[in-house]
């Protein structure tokens, strides 16, 4: 194992190298980085080597955390001895991350060049987080899809009728006498048993007309993520002047795969759009029958309704009988005077649970949350555990 000299205040680096991590996708929670200062009291926190173990052996949950946590240290702080080999592995365009204090490095741990590159791609991320999709040079939509394949969508929990041993709740009749019975009818100890949790089923359903052109690849994208890597069970739909399923085509791991695959699955991408016929068509087929109950139901879609508004609200009213939550996401909320006056948009509000914006990569990190059931409100969003 080959040592470093390198000396920097790593104490004082932890907290925005934790944010980071956060928007990378590590849960890098504040008790976990208490956690690592109080590792590096113990250490030698000027030393490169010490903050780097503290850091993995305290903020990482499991092994593809512990992946991220090298590429996001290696952008953060620069190069590190004791990594030269995997970081010869990580493509040049994954080192680049989100970050809101990507200088809190020292200026002798890289070449000036390079540090100064770092700090530039990340500042750049940083100001992509929050740009309209819809005005993103060709570059930059390249970035926004790395960005994008990092994101997750976990589900909101839900209580199921399952039990599962524990140490504290309700005694376990059957275990306990089973236990007795074992002990040659001998007083044993009480078995315990609580209800498991799981995460409710995600449902999109992607708006491709022609009115979201700008946005649908990126939508599209966000639903590959939340398909691929979110912990919940997902479906995926698009509606344009036809209702398509395309969880199948999504499953892929390759991202642009995964587009190309959608986009032989939807001919009907960039045409008109008829939401309330194609809602009811959802309904009817799969809606009805269990995919709609007790799940969360995201539509991703301006609002826009070449058919008759009445029938949108109709199926809309019906949508929120069946889910658990509806959740709109319109890229246009975000646009300066914006009122959800629009014939379709007006029919389907009353019957939406949260109305979120869906214009940006920040806009889309704010929707998994609300999906993960962060709390929302007109006015405001608390994001608690981002």
């Amino acid at each position: 194992m080959v040592e470093t000299t390198e000396r920097f205040d790593g104490v004082d680096s932890v907290v925005g190298l934790a944010r980071v991590l956060r928007a990378a996708g590590v849960p890098a929670s504040p008790d976990r980085v208490h956690t690592t200062v109080a590792a590096l009291r113990e250490l030698d926190a000027a030393r490169r080597d010490d903050v780097y173990w503290a850091g993995r052996l305290t903020l990482c949950d499991n092994p593809i955390d512990i992946q991220r946590y090298d590429r996001v240290f290696a952008a953060y702080f620069g190069d590190r001895p004791l990594s030269v080999e995997r970081r010869s592995r990580v493509a040049r365009s994954h080192i680049q991350l989100v970050a809101t204090d990507a200088g809190s490095g020292d200026a002798e741990d890289e070449p000036d060049g390079e540090q100064s590159s770092a700090r530039a791609a990340a500042s750049t991320e940083e100001v992509l987080r929050h740009r309209d999709i819809a005005s993103l040079t060709a570059a930059e939509r390249e970035q926004l899809r790395i960005l994008i394949a990092r994101l997750s969508l976990p589900g909101e929990l839900r209580t199921t009728r399952r039990m599962r041993p524990a140490r504290r709740g309700p005694i376990d009749g059957r275990r306990t006498v089973r236990a007795w019975l074992a002990a040659g009818g001998e007083p044993a100890r009480l078995k315990r048993h609580r209800q498991t949790e799981r995460p409710r089923r995600v449902v999109l359903l992607v708006d491709v007309s022609g009115s979201m052109a700008s946005y649908s690849d990126a939508l599209l994208r966000f639903a590959h993520a939340a398909a691929r890597r979110g912990q919940a069970p997902s479906e995926v739909f698009t509606f344009g002047t036809r209702l398509s399923r395309v969880t199948r085509e999504l499953r892929h791991p390759d991202p642009d795969i995964a587009m190309a695959a959608v986009a032989g699955a939807t001919p009907d991408a960039g045409g008109g759009t008829r939401l309330g016929e194609l809602l009811k068509e959802f309904l009817d087929r799969w809606g009805q029958r269990g995919m709609a109950r007790s799940a969360v139901v995201v539509v991703l879609s301006d609002g826009w309704e070449r058919g008759d508004p009445t029938l949108l609200g109709e199926q809309a009213a019906r949508l929120h009988r069946l889910a658990h939550r509806v959740v709109w996401a319109n890229p246009r909320k975000a646009g300066a005077g914006f009122a959800p006056v629009a014939g379709g948009m007006a029919a389907a509000l009353p019957w939406v649970d949260a109305f979120v914006e869906g214009h940006s990569l920040d806009a889309l990190v704010t929707l998994a949350a609300v999906v993960r059931g962060a709390r929302w409100s007109p006015t405001t969003l608390t994001l608690e555990d981002l």
